[in-house]
C-alpha cells in the first residue's frame, strides 16, 4: 500500500469511529432519557470469575459422570441439578452471535472469556429488546447457571443480564504492524482488551518482582525506601531531570541512582538493605533504555564483588526455575543457559579474547592511543586517554556483543569506576563487574569504595570534568563524604534493572514491552 493510499485508509477509519461513536452516543442518550444510565451503577454481586468457574464446572461435571457409571438418567438429573447453583459474573462483551430470539455472546472479564447463552423467554422480551441493542465492548453484569452446549463449550445460560458501563469508542478488529505497535503502546488499556496475551507479560513482570523481593528477604536483607528528589545533581554521570520545589523555592533533580543513600544506612548499621525504586534518566531512548525505569540495588556488609557475583548468579537461576519452569530459556530464538556457572573473565582478559590486543603490552598511554588508532578504535577522550580509557573503548568494540551467554566482566579501569574500591594488587583497576546476556549489559557490582579521601578525590574530578562539558550544576555530595568520615565496612554493592530481567524472561524484545505505560512523544493534533 503507498503512503497516499494508506493515508486515506486511516483517515477512513478514523470516519468510521466518528459515526460509530456518534450512534452509541445516541444509545446512551436514549438511556438517559429512561432514567436508565448504566454509569449510575456502583457494583454488581461479582461471585465468580471465569476461569474458575470452568474449572469447577468441568471437574464436577467429571465427578457426576463417575458417579453416574454409566447411568444416563441419573446422570442428567445430576446435570439439571446444576442448573440451581447460580451465579454471577461480569466483564466485557468481546464477540456476538445473533441467532434472533437467543442470542450468544462471549464475556471476558480479567480471569478468561466465557460463552454466555441469553434467550429471549428467559429474561424477558423487554430485556431482551434492550440488550439487543448493546454493543461490543459493552461491560455487562450476568446471573445465570454454567452448562455445556450441544458443541460441548462450557457457557452460562443468562437468568438475567444488565449494562454496567457503554462503551463508547469500537474496538479494534485489528491489531498488527508497527503503526498498530506504536497505538499499542499509547492506548495500553486498548492492547490489553485485545490481546488478553499481553496481560501474561505483566502478570509474570509481578511475579518476578514478588520472587525478587523473596530472594533477597529470605538472605536477610530489609528492604527500604530513599529519596526521589534530590538536592544536589550527583551519583552517576547520566543526566538528570530538573524540577523545582515550590515551597523551598529550590530546583531539585530526579533521581538517577539510589547508591548514595542506600550507603548511608551501611554507614548507620544496616547489614544488608535494597531499595526496588523507580530511577529518571533524561537521556535517549531504544529497545533497551526507558527514561523512566526500574531498578533494583543491594548493599551488604563484609562482602565483596566475589560475594555479590555469587549471589546474582543464584539469584537469577532462582527466579529463571519459579517463573519459567526451567533455568534454561529462550530469548529472542537463542537458548540461554542460566543454570551452568556463568563465565568470569576480566576486562583485560575479555578485551586479549575477543580483539586479540594484550592490555599489558601497553607500557605507556602513548602507545595505548597508538595500539587503538591502528585497530581503528575510536576513544572519546582523545590525546587524553589512558590505558584504562583504551581498554574500555576495545571493551565496547569488539567484546560486548560476543557476550551472548550469562558472562561477568570484572577489574574494570578505575577511569570509568568512581565509585568502587581500587584492587590492592593492582591501583589502575577496580572491584567492579558487570554481568552481560544477550549481548546486553544487565547489572552492575562494586566492592564499595569506603575510604572518604579517595572517594572525594574521585567526586572532584568527576565534577572538574561535567563542568568542562559546560556543566555548572555538578556538585561534590559533601554529606556523603562525611557519612564515609564516620566510617563504613566492607561492603558489596549490586545493581540491576527490573525491565530487563522481565524482557528476558518473558522473550520480550524491546523495554516498551514489559511497560504498562512506556514514555512516548505526544501526537500533534
Amino acid at each position: 500500500m503507498s503512503e497516499v493510499e494508506n493515508s486515506a485508509a486511516v483517515e477512513e477509519a478514523v470516519q468510521d469511529v466518528h459515526i460509530l461513536k456518534k450512534v452509541r452516543l445516541e444509545k446512551l442518550d436514549e438511556l438517559k432519557a429512561r432514567n436508565e444510565n448504566p454509569y449510575e451503577i456502583t457494583k454488581y454481586p461479582v461471585d465468580a470469575h471465569n476461569a474458575d468457574l470452568k474449572a469447577a464446572f468441568e471437574q464436577e461435571e467429571a465427578r457426576m459422570i463417575a458417579e453416574a457409571a454409566g447411568d444416563e438418567e441419573k446422570l442428567n438429573a445430576a446435570l439439571e441439578a446444576q442448573k440451581e447453583k447460580i451465579v454471577h459474573i461480569a466483564g466485557r462483551i468481546m464477540s456476538w452471535r445473533d441467532m434472533g430470539k437467543a442470542n450468544f455472546i462471549d464475556v471476558r472479564d480479567g480471569s478468561d472469556r466465557i460463552q454466555v447463552y441469553v434467550r429471549m423467554n428467559e429474561i424477558g422480551k423487554e430485556a431482551f429488546a434492550d440488550f439487543k441493542k448493546w454493543d461490543i465492548g459493552d461491560i455487562v453484569g450476568v446471573e445465570g447457571f454454567v452448562f455445556r452446549t450441544r458443541k460441548g463449550e462450557i457457557s452460562i445460560h443468562a437468568k438475567s443480564i444488565v449494562l454496567l458501563s457503554k462503551s463508547l469508542l469500537p474496538l479494534p478488529e485489528k491489531w498488527h504492524g508497527l503503526k498498530d505497535q506504536d497505538i499499542r503502546y499509547r492506548q495500553r488499556y486498548v492492547d490489553l482488551i485485545v490481546n488478553p496475551e499481553v496481560k501474561d507479560t505483566f502478570l509474570k513482570r509481578s511475579q518476578i518482582l514478588r520472587e525478587v523481593r523473596s530472594y533477597l528477604d529470605n538472605l536477610g536483607y530489609l528492604e527500604v525506601d530513599t529519596p526521589v528528589l534530590h538536592t544536589l545533581e550527583i551519583g552517576a554521570s547520566a543526566r538528570p531531570f530538573i524540577t523545582h520545589h515550590n515551597a523551598l523555592d529550590l530546583d531539585m533533580y530526579l533521581r538517577i541512582e539510589t547508591e548514595l543513600y542506600l550507603k548511608r544506612l551501611i554507614v548507620g548499621g544496616f547489614e544488608k538493605v535494597y531499595e526496588v525504586g523507580r530511577i529518571f534518566r533524561n537521556e535517549g531512548m531504544d529497545t533497551s533504555h526507558n527514561p523512566e525505569f526500574t531498578s533494583i540495588e543491594m548493599y551488604q556488609a563484609y562482602t565483596d564483588y566475589i560475594g555479590m557475583m555469587n549471589l546474582i548468579e543464584d539469584m537469577y537461576r532462582t527466579i529463571a526455575r519459579n517463573v519459567c519452569g526451567t533455568d534454561v530459556i529462550t530469548y529472542q530464538g537463542v537458548q540461554i543457559d542460566l543454570g551452568s556457572p556463568w563465565e568470569r573473565l576480566t576486562m583485560v582478559e575479555a578485551v586479549k579474547k575477543y580483539a586479540g590486543v594484550d592490555y599489558n603490552d601497553w607500557a605507556t598511554d602513548e602507545q595505548a592511543r597508538a595500539v587503538a588508532k591502528e585497530k581503528g578504535v575510536e576513544v572519546d577522550e582523545g590525546e587524553a586517554a589512558t590505558k584504562g580509557h583504551v581498554l574500555i573503548a576495545f571493551f565496547d568494540a569488539f567484546v560486548e556483543e560476543q557476550l551472548i551467554q550469562p558472562t561477568i566482566i570484572y577489574d574494570y579501569p578505575v577511569e570509568n569506576s568512581p565509585l568502587a574500591k581500587r584492587k590492592p594488587s593492582d591501583p589502575a583497576f577496580t572491584e567492579r563487574f558487570e554481568y552481560f546476556i544477550y549481548a546486553r549489559e544487565m547489572g552492575n557490582a562494586f566492592s564499595e569504595l569506603n575510604d572518604p579521601i579517595d572517594q572525594r578525590e574521585r567526586f572532584e574530578r568527576q565534577v572538574a570534568a561535567k563542568r568542562a562539558q559546560g556543566n555548572n550544576n555538578a556538585m561534590v555530595d559533601e554529606d556523603f563524604v562525611t557519612a564515609l568520615e564516620y566510617g563504613m565496612p566492607p561492603t558489596g554493592g549490586l545493581g540491576f534493572g527490573l525491565d530487563r530481567l522481565v524482557m528476558l524472561l518473558t522473550d520480550s524484545a524491546s523495554i516498551r514491552d514489559v511497560l504498562l505505560f512506556p514514555t512516548m512523544k505526544p501526537l500533534s493534533d
